[in-house]
């Protein structure tokens, strides 16, 4: 009997520190060595930084609110992969994806926007690079403009142009952001 209790209470003690390791999500961080976008790209390097460091404090705050969700753990795949391409070495979304990667649930940030204000900033910008034209600008501009659909689903705006964007498009391919191969030598 005694043998009995201590079989069980190791295999409480290994599924504990099992949970504890991943904190019970599992995260695939995006993947993108490659750099989709170059100085052609409409933005200016403080731009895109700023951009960047407000999508990754957006997707943290995010996989916090909703304790790692899938589709929390998958929006923020897509803002964290967008964010590092247009700043690969921003720091906030270094930061997050690390602590993603380790099991970690990263601290809250107060965002400079709320969900609504972020949707609309997301959409005006993507509308604006739509405007300057260009295949960089192009390929951004419909990034921008699904997130921004995606983070306010009530900003009827962003929703019609990211629908209009599908049907004359077809599905977004996430995978040019957060999938990139690696540069080869």
């Amino acid at each position: 009997m005694r043998g009995l209790w201590q079989a069980a209470a190791l295999f409480a003690t290994v599924i504990a520190c099992s949970a504890a390791e991943n904190n019970g999500f599992a995260w695939e961080p995006p993947r993108s060595e490659a750099g989709v976008y170059t100085a052609d790209l409409g933005m200016l390097d403080a731009e895109r930084d700023e951009y960047a460091t407000n999508m990754a404090s957006y997707a943290s705050n995010q996989v916090i609110t909703a304790k790692a969700s899938p589709d929390s753990l998958k929006a923020a795949r897509r803002l964290l992969g967008v964010a590092l391409q247009i700043s690969p070495r921003n720091k906030r979304a270094v930061v997050v994806c690390f602590q993603l990667a380790k099991g970690v649930m990263p601290e809250a940030q107060a965002g400079e926007y709320g969900a609504q204000a972020f949707a609309r900033l997301l959409l005006s910008r993507g509308q604006l690079l739509a405007k300057q034209g260009g295949d960089q600008n192009l390929r951004l501009a419909r990034c921008f403009i699904q997130l921004a659909a995606e983070i306010d689903p009530k900003n009827e705006d962003a929703v019609y142009a990211a629908e209009i964007q599908r049907l004359d498009h077809g599905e977004l391919d996430w995978s040019s952001v957060t999938d990139t191969p690696a540069k080869k030598p």
